[in-house]
């Protein structure tokens, strides 16, 4: 089978939206012949990585339009100003260059990738063949009830977030790329229903992220806790709508004795979160890290108890996989990406009516953790047995392969049917 990937992002060892685009297109190559579409960024890394480890079935198409390079990776810190312009005129320069490529090979399916994000066209609908978009997100949005805690700039960012949303939703080459889908993957139910607002016949939800099998097990080589004083653990940008103020809200009125939270990551909200742990009284109690790498996140969620992942709208959640390979369970609200991943047997999704009720939820969570160690193990395996059956990558390529074939299947079964009526 041959499949041509639009992948703007895409680069080996890195995370976010570059490593979606290289685990996916790597794991399907064990599979199928695939053409990869992606920018002249991500070159140096591909090109490193298959020096090292070839992959006969894996052919990339560096392309940018008019010949600019737009550096934009945050590892790198490129500067993201642009980047979705530079993406719209990149789409647009995929599709001649696809369907060039098309009359040459003969894809037999497209599919698109990365930018996971679904109020963007992709150009490559239009080859005439097959079509899978995503999984795509961006959907979700904070609760109104939950917008009065936002600073100003909070409340404008969500503003304008929508505004993009709602602009994007009126492109017409957006709605064309949803009426060509022969299936549109949505990361949430919130963008599914999105999806099919704007033409999207056939639509599932499906997450976008995914753990190695080596991944998985070195997470799982972290020892179960079972000492005290419990850790609650967060990891993130430090911003609005990833809602630590709520878990430190939490953390206060739970009032366990000696326990400790800890905060990974950095942003614009860390004072903000700093004056609230003061306000809140629990300064001692509350360590800031900083930005860690991988490696460094890895050996502080090791010696952590439980993830607490309180975010407002988010189409991944990726902190939440690796807390579930680690064996640790997860509090999460029940909104986007994380309420897809976390189950009830892996831990405890809050309802996000009100700021007040989902505090008071989240302090009961931590309580009930914190006294049932057994409980904590429980889900903890729980959570690892669900990333290694659902969200392994090797899993992943495996089921895509198969989902091309069903594709193709019923596209002939259906040209079959036309021709005999």
């Amino acid at each position: 089978m041959k499949v041509l990937f639009s992948a703007y992002a895409c680069e080996p060892g890195q995370g976010s939206e570059p490593g979606v685009g290289w685990n996916v297109v790597r794991e399907v190559s064990k599979y199928c012949q695939v053409w990869v579409l992606t920018s002249n960024c991500h070159r140096q890394g591909i090109e490193s990585e298959i020096g090292s480890n070839p992959l006969s079935n894996l052919h990339f198409i560096y392309l940018d339009p008019l010949g600019w390079v737009l550096d934009w990776s945050p590892q790198r810190k490129g500067k993201q100003r642009g980047v979705y312009f530079h993406y719209y005129l990149w789409q647009i320069w995929a599709y001649f260059v696809g369907r060039s490529l098309h009359k040459h090979i003969g894809f037999d399916l497209v599919h698109h990738v990365t930018y996971v994000r679904y109020s963007s066209p992709s150009f490559v609908s239009l080859l005439p063949t097959p079509f899978l978009w995503g999984p795509v997100g961006g959907g979700e949005s904070a609760p109104k009830s939950f917008w009065k805690n936002f600073s100003f700039r909070g409340k404008a960012y969500e503003v304008l977030r929508n505004l993009a949303r709602w602009i994007g939703e009126f492109d017409p080459f957006v709605r064309l790329t949803a009426q060509q889908s022969t299936l549109a993957r949505a990361t949430t139910e919130d963008t599914a229903k999105r999806l099919h607002q704007i033409g999207a016949k056939n639509v599932q939800v499906y997450s976008q992220l995914g753990l190695s099998k080596d991944e998985i097990t070195n997470l799982a080589d972290y020892a179960i806790l079972d000492n005290y004083p419990i850790k609650f653990i967060s990891v993130g940008r430090l911003l609005h709508w990833k809602g630590f103020h709520l878990g430190l809200a939490a953390f206060a009125q739970a009032n366990l004795a000696d326990a400790e939270y800890w905060i990974i990551g950095e942003g614009s909200e860390r004072k903000q979160l700093e004056i609230l742990i003061e306000d809140l009284d629990i300064t001692k109690r509350v360590k800031f890290w900083g930005n860690l790498s991988r490696e460094q996140t890895w050996s502080k969620l090791g010696n952590c108890h439980i993830l607490v992942h309180p975010s407002l709208h988010e189409s991944g959640g990726f902190v939440c996989l690796e807390a579930m390979a680690a064996k640790r369970p997860v509090i999460c609200l029940d909104l986007g990406g994380p309420s897809v991943q976390v189950t009830e047997e892996t831990g405890f999704k809050i309802p996000a009516h009100t700021p007040e009720q989902a505090v008071q939820d989240i302090a009961k969570a931590m309580i009930h953790l914190s006294s049932d160690p057994e409980l904590r193990l429980r889900m903890g395996q729980a959570g690892h047995n669900r990333v290694k059956e659902v969200f392994s990558w090797e899993t992943r390529g495996r089921q895509l392969a198969q989902l091309y074939e069903q594709i193709l299947t019923q596209e002939q079964f259906g040209v079959k049917l036309v021709q005999k009526l």
